[in-house]
Order: structure tokens, then C-alpha cells, then sequence
């Protein structure tokens, strides 16, 4: 059983440390489970530096833009706002899968 996860973590190790870097989920817990699993550690800062730098550069560009009131709208819904996300993003892959 744990040799068909580790495959699947393999498998899908770029999406899940691009998740894992760009929602309020722990890091530490995607670091921990990529070298438990032996994920590619090129590929692995590779995705963890886009995934954080994007999290990071999207607030930093909404600060810039709506200054304190997106600064509260995060702070109070962000997690819905990341569900939200990534419900859009992975709906738009299964909706141009079967388009």
C-alpha cells in the first residue's frame, strides 16, 4: 500500500507541492512528505519556488493595488479564496478535458 502512494506522490508531486505552496496548508508537512517519498528534489525547489513566489507576488500586487481593504478581505476569507481557486482551476482542466 505504501509503495502505490509513493507512485501517486511521484506522479503527482508537481501539483501537490504547487498546492501545498500556494494554499494555507502547512509547507512543512509537503517538505516532509517529498523526502519521505523521495520526490525529484530538483523538481521539488523548482515547483516549491514558483508555488510560494506566486502566493507571495499575488498578495504583494493586491496590496499594491487595493491597499488596506484587500489586506482585511484576505485575512478574513483566505482559505475559501484558495478552495475557491482551486476548484476554478482544476474544474477548467476537466472542463477542456471533456470539451
Amino acid at each position: 500500500m505504501s509503495h502505490h502512494f509513493e507512485f501517486l506522490y511521484n506522479e503527482w508531486g508537481f501539483w501537490i507541492v504547487l498546492g501545498g505552496g500556494f494554499t494555507p496548508f502547512p509547507f512543512k508537512f509537503i517538505t516532509i512528505a517529498s523526502g519521505l517519498f523521495h520526490l525529484n528534489l530538483y523538481l521539488f525547489v523548482f515547483v516549491a519556488i514558483i508555488g510560494r513566489g506566486l502566493r507571495f507576488y499575488l498578495i504583494a500586487i493586491l496590496l499594491k493595488i487595493f491597499g488596506n481593504f484587500i489586506k482585511n478581505f484576505i485575512d478574513k476569507f483566505f482559505n475559501l479564496l484558495v478552495i475557491l481557486f482551486f476548484i476554478l482551476l482544476f474544474g477548467s482542466f476537466i472542463f477542456l478535458k471533456y470539451l
